[in-house]
């Protein structure tokens, strides 16, 4: 069987793929949710005249002349409006924030003021209209759209969301992913593996992975090398969106995963990627979910999951298609590739001026977790790229998990 080309075989997971539909929720559970509507200004902010310092606000007719003495009438905070009218010759003591009466226009900082025999101020300084004043909708005005749909909201767009007086939002409902660890080698960590086993981290580094990318999990736990032990476990997520196993999808004696999920009714769409590392990873479906089973080894679980999970789950919140490939120098030579695409961990530079240099791992096994996780990025290498030295540009793609 002719091994499939990366770029055909994400194609075919997101062919006809929609997004999921959208739910209303609160304001304070929508940090890393995908609107599905623009966030619309419900008031304007800020939504009166408010003075942008302490001091005093007055007529800028009454200060043609300075000093000037004007009587102090009463007070404007934040909170507590002056509601009396203010008349020529009259002052009203104002704090940042507060709303400027009608009948003024602008404000006089308070280190420009002396203060009389109470109730009378001296104003030492004229002041032209306007000054020191936040007009009405200085932000924003109601009716304004303030974040586009397609936005996964952050910190920053809560804020304004909460500003603009808006509760509750229109997102995209989450993707809900199972994952399924296969191996009588595994074990959960914190206990003692026998001389034989060793300790489980795909589960684990997946569902952050599928957590970060703004999908809920859902773990099913290891499952030993039983076929009726996997088909049980891959019922259990007959409800999920996406279907995730690791393990178990090679082709040795104790590799049941491709045989239980055909049991399962799941047509298995293709197998075997023309990758390095991430050869034996399989994808199918059964009705509307999508089903990926990804390399027992950690660092093709991690790199399929980036190439292939990251896509789809996008794709269901609705994200647009990102490859998020960018050029960077080889600070180091690298040999001519084979017939399969090789993405190289790498350690990246970043210039002053932003120029990237990239410095591959001399070894890449994909069993070297730790090397994984000392890297910035992946380097893509094509088949049959030729040789290339220390200098050459090379397509990397910056790790973001």
């Amino acid at each position: 069987m002719a091994l499939l080309p990366v770029d055909t075989a994400r194609e075919k997971i997101l062919k006809n793929v929609k997004p999921l539909p959208a739910e209303s929720i609160p304001l304070e559970q929508a940090l890393h949710r995908v609107l599905t509507q623009p966030v619309k200004a419900r008031c304007a902010q800020p939504p009166f005249n408010a003075s942008a310092m302490d001091g005093y606000a007055v007529r800028a007719s009454d200060l043609s002349t300075t000093p000037v003495s004007l009587e102090v009438i009463g007070t404007s905070a934040a909170g507590h409006r002056f509601k009396g009218a203010v008349r020529s010759g009259e002052a009203v003591r104002i704090f940042t924030g507060a709303p400027v009466p009608a009948d003024t226009d602008t404000v006089i900082i308070q280190e420009n003021v002396a203060v009389q025999s109470k109730p009378y101020i001296s104003v030492l300084e004229s002041s032209a209209e306007g000054r020191h004043i936040r007009p009405t909708g200085l932000d924003f005005q109601r009716g304004d759209i303030l974040i586009p749909a397609r936005t996964c909201l952050n910190a920053r767009d809560i804020g304004v969301a909460a500003a603009a007086n808006v509760a509750n939002v229109r997102v995209r409902r989450k993707p809900v992913a199972a994952i399924l660890s296969t191996g009588d080698e595994l074990v959960p960590p914190g206990e003692k593996p026998r001389a034989d086993q060793i300790i489980s981290s795909n589960n684990f580094a997946l569902a952050a992975l599928i957590t970060q990318l703004g999908a809920e999990v859902v773990n099913l736990g290891i499952v030993p090398d039983r076929l009726k032990a996997t088909e049980r476990a891959i019922t259990r997520a007959s409800d999920c969106d996406i279907l995730i196993t690791t393990g178990g999808a090679s082709v040795g004696d104790h590799d049941f995963v491709k045989e239980a999920l055909k049991n399962a009714g799941i047509r298995i769409a293709f197998w075997r990627i023309a990758m390095r590392p991430g050869k034996p990873f399989m994808y199918g479906r059964r009705k509307g979910q999508h089903v990926m089973g990804l390399p027992g080894n950690p660092v093709s679980a991690l790199v399929c999951a980036r190439l292939f999970l990251k896509p789809l789950i996008d794709a269901m919140l609705g994200l647009p298609p990102v490859d998020g490939l960018v050029e960077a120098r080889l600070g180091s030579p690298l040999k001519a590739n084979d017939i399969r695409q090789d993405y190289l961990r790498a350690t990246l530079e970043v210039a002053p001026d932003g120029r990237r240099t990239v410095f591959p791992f001399s070894r890449q096994d994909s069993s070297m977790q730790r090397t994984m996780r000392d890297s910035q990025a992946l380097i893509v290498r094509p088949p049959h790229a030729e040789a290339a030295k220390a200098g050459d540009t090379v397509k990397i793609l910056v790790l973001d998990f």
